[in-house]
């Protein structure tokens, strides 16, 4: 707190200059190893304040660490869960794939057996047609060189 210039003069007056000089240095030396000494003490304060901080700190890092340790594991696990399951399900799908590829296969040998039994059959009765229209020509063409011969042997 700041001592006003009226209280300082009568210091002076009252006590005289060596005395007042003196209580005056006097004064400033207390002032002087409080501070110091609450310099002291607040850095000591801090000190145990940055320590504990630090140490917060570092078991802070710590637990976080830890977490993302078992957030890894948790990941690592799922993941592992998600592809045994991806594995099963493209192990059935290409079972069941095989399966319809297979049956497939069967249909198309049973259509093509019966396709080759049709066309053997059609083929059988395009040889008969054949056959006697071979015949129904052979027999109108004999009949019309026997007409021409008998025409021209007249």
């Amino acid at each position: 707190m700041p001592v006003t210039a009226t209280l300082s003069r009568k210091f002076y007056e009252k006590f005289g200059d060596d005395l007042t000089n003196e209580l005056v240095n006097w004064l400033n030396q207390v002032d002087a190893t409080y501070r110091s000494e609450l310099r002291e003490l607040n850095e000591g304060n801090f000190a145990r304040f940055d320590a504990k901080l630090e140490q917060r700190a570092t078991q802070l890092d710590a637990t976080i660490e830890l977490r993302f340790t078992a957030l890894d594991a948790k990941i690592d696990r799922r993941t592992a869960e998600l592809d045994a399951k991806i594995e099963q399900r493209i192990g059935w799908l290409d079972a069941k794939l095989e399966k319809r590829i297979a049956e497939l296969k069967a249909a198309m040998h049973a259509l093509e057996s019966r396709l080759e039994a049709r066309m053997s059959a059609f083929e059988a009765r395009i040889i008969r047609w054949m056959f006697l229209f071979w015949v129904g020509q052979a027999v109108t063409t004999v009949g019309l060189v026997f007409g021409v011969v008998r025409l021209v042997g007249r």
